[in-house]
């Protein structure tokens, strides 16, 4: 008799096995028939702060109950592959499970107002996570993306401890499949990266913003004022999460 977490295991294979099928065809399509994304090719530039990557998101938009930017988070990095280790408690498992956005609802405490809005890391410019972090594993790039480099990592948590936003996650278990865009391993921490392997390749957009059929998500350039994002956040009052810590957010609300 097969048993549940055979199940989810196997399920993980398929997942794994349709994702290196699909890269392996791919391989042997002519280069005018694959997707602009297939043919990007890696950044022939440095990081430079003459950009600063960032979005807004519109919560006007956000629907109660929807969830599919998490789904595409999770499918773009890997996230779907994890399997709950044999004999783990599905509560348990389901709260330390890895995650790069949350579905969370705030509220407002002068109107009452509940908001409903996707958390993750907010890409400060002055990020709390790395000045806690003492082997520089977590660090801010040029172009404001704050990120955290596995090799240095020690599991050590204070960046987890340190972030206002609980937006950091842990991994506990070993891990079996793994994507090689976003390759993890147990003890290291991990959060949203706004997609930096579409950053370094040419990519516009993030899996969130590409999968929001609310189009509560505009992402890109905060240093140009012609982009669309400038020109969304110039359009309609915009709020940081926190704001009192000062820490210049990347990524913006509005109506909350």
């Amino acid at each position: 008799m097969t048993s549940v977490n055979d199940q989810l295991s196997n399920e993980a294979r398929r997942r794994f096995l349709a994702r290196a099928t699909g890269v392996a065809t791919a391989a042997v399509v002519p280069a005018a028939m694959l997707a602009p994304s297939a043919q990007a090719t890696p950044r022939a530039t440095a990081v430079s702060d003459k950009v600063r990557y960032g979005m807004l998101v519109d919560t006007t938009k956000c629907a109660d109950g929807c969830n599919d930017c998490v789904t595409a988070c999770e499918a773009e990095n890997g996230l779907d592959m994890l399997v709950k280790p044999e004999g783990a408690d599905d509560v348990l498992w389901d709260m330390q499970r890895p995650r790069w956005i949350r579905s969370v609802k705030l509220k407002n405490n002068l109107t009452g107002r509940v908001t409903s809005l996707p958390m993750m890391c907010q890409h400060c410019e002055h990020p709390p996570c790395v000045d806690v972090c003492p082997t520089g594993a977590s660090f801010r790039r040029a172009d404001g993306i704050v990120m955290v480099d596995r090799h240095t990592c020690i599991g050590c948590r204070y960046c987890m401890m340190a972030c206002p936003y609980s937006a950091r996650t842990f991994i506990h278990e070993n891990i079996e499949f793994k994507s090689t865009i976003a390759p993890r391993g147990k003890g290291c921490v991990e959060s949203c990266n706004l997609c930096v392997h579409r950053r370094d390749h040419g990519g516009s957009t993030t899996a969130c913003q590409d999968a929001c059929k609310h189009e509560a998500i505009v992402f890109g350039d905060l240093n140009d004022p012609n982009s669309a994002v400038s020109k969304a956040m110039a359009k309609q009052p915009t709020v940081q999460i926190r704001a009192d810590l000062k820490l210049n957010t990347g990524v913006r609300y509005t109506a909350i």
